[in-house]
């Protein structure tokens, strides 16, 4: 949205309302799709969204619109569709709660490096040619592998102005490199894949074909694990995939807010491990949710949710902090873009530990460790229950990872695992862009296999 049309919808929305909002965001994206190892087509895709939130008589006002970005009020024209989301936002504000907060002031943001000109500037032909060379280097070592890869770079901007005064815009840039595969022979179906998410150009972009060559090698013999109590190591992936969806939840200040949350009134306490930390950093350069500000304007900072296992933080908006009584974390982010505002994480991070991969390994007699899960977000979430199948995992015997298993499922609960004895990774690693984490070891989980 052009500056001037952003004051005049500001202007005409001060007249009937306390304090007004306008968020803007546009993008363009083009995505290059491989499927069963060719190419299967490029999309382009480009499009706008705005939203207006209005506090009227002490009430929450909303009205958003969205589309290709022709479809949105602009020009001289422009008056009649403004009108109509000023209106809409004071009619919803007969109806919404009450505001307990004040839209934020001018202030100084921090310097969070997002956009990458390469990436902007990236060809499709550099795109299709990367999808070919990802498919060719894992094929080198299973010829009989289907991959599918998706390489998508775009574009995004951001313009946040409200009736305090507060103004900021930036522009952001994004790549994502995906690459699924599967290997079947005769009844078997080995699912490997794993991708790089950043807003710049990785120095070594073919990493994400390293990565699941490595798990084809250590799924290249089959095994069978024991039912009962065993020692798990989680990878990176397979963190970010049964424990952080849990964690999430409970930091979330709405739901402790709602006392849904298992660590409502537990703000001090020592509830996990001494060696677990925890913390959301919206603040780190060219991360995929991070930003100079959150998408109410409030300015980013780092969010230390756990520290040497005691909770010493929630994630706060605007609305659940004026609740609480406490200030916003600058974790308000809208739902699809434009939608309304909910308290949300940006980059959870792990700090890495001190034992290396395979000393973890070494320490196990009979263990398991668990790459991916599937169905882990079909339990008790709220409670801290997390668990599923086990798509891609591997045996440990005396101390060595002797091939993958099948037909093994997990369960366990937050708050009893990572309060165990843990051991904590030396190396830490992005997993889809939002989720830093090391491998984390513990010494017994719940495993059934067939």
């Amino acid at each position: 949205m052009e500056q001037p049309l952003a004051e005049q919808l500001m202007d005409s929305a001060r007249k009937v309302a306390e304090q007004a909002e306008v968020f803007w965001l546009s993008s363009h994206e083009t995505a290059v799709q491989f499927e069963a190892n060719r190419l299967k087509g490029v999309h382009t895709r480009e499009s706008a969204n705005v939203a207006l939130r209005v506090v009227r008589e002490a009430r929450i006002g909303f009205s958003a619109a969205s589309g290709p970005y022709s479809s949105l009020p602009s020009g001289p024209g422009a008056e009649g569709g403004l009108r109509r989301l000023i209106d809409m936002a004071v009619e919803t504000s007969r109806f919404g709660k009450p505001a307990r907060f004040q839209f934020p002031p001018l202030t100084d943001y921090p310097g969070v490096a997002v956009f990458d000109h390469r990436v902007a500037r990236m060809p499709v032909e550099s795109m299709i040619e990367l999808g070919n060379e990802l498919i060719a280097r894992v094929r080198e070592h299973s010829p009989d592998i289907v991959c599918d890869v998706e390489v998508t770079r775009g574009t995004s901007s951001v313009q946040i102005v409200n009736s305090q005064g507060a103004e900021v815009d930036y522009d952001r840039s994004f790549l994502v490199i995906g690459l699924e595969g599967v290997l079947i022979r005769d009844t078997d179906m080995l699912f490997v894949g794993d991708s790089l998410d950043s807003c710049r150009l990785p120095d070594n972009m073919g990493l994400v074909a390293d990565r699941v060559v490595e798990q084809l090698e250590l799924a290249e013999g089959k095994a069978t694990v024991s039912t009962g109590p065993l020692p798990v190591l989680f990878t990176p992936r397979g963190v970010a995939s049964a424990l952080l969806g849990p964690m999430a939840l409970a930091f979330n200040g709405k739901m402790v807010l709602e006392g849904s949350s298992p660590l409502k009134g537990r703000l001090g306490e020592q509830v996990f491990d001494s060696a677990f930390s925890l913390c959301d950093d919206a603040t780190l350069d060219y991360c995929l949710r991070s930003s100079p500000c959150d998408d109410e304007g409030v300015r980013s900072r780092q969010v230390p949710l756990v520290r040497n296992g005691v909770v010493c933080g929630f994630f706060y908006d605007l609305q659940t902090a004026g609740l609480v009584g406490v200030q916003s974390t600058g974790s308000g982010r809208r739902a699809g873009g434009t939608g309304q505002i909910r308290p949300a994480t940006s980059s959870l991070v792990i700090p890495e530990g001190g034992v290396p991969f395979h000393s973890m390994v070494e320490d196990m007699n009979e263990g398991l460790v668990v790459e991916r899960l599937i169905g882990a977000d079909q339990g008790n979430l709220l409670g801290g229950d997390f668990g599923g199948n086990v798509l891609l995992g591997y045996k440990v015997q005396n101390g060595e990872i002797i091939g993958r298993v099948k037909d093994t499922m997990i369960a366990g609960n937050i708050y009893q695992v990572l309060r165990q004895s843990l051991a904590v990774g030396s190396e830490a690693r992005w997993v889809d862009g939002v989720t830093r984490c090391p491998c984390l070891w513990c010494p017994s989980l719940s495993v059934s296999a067939k």
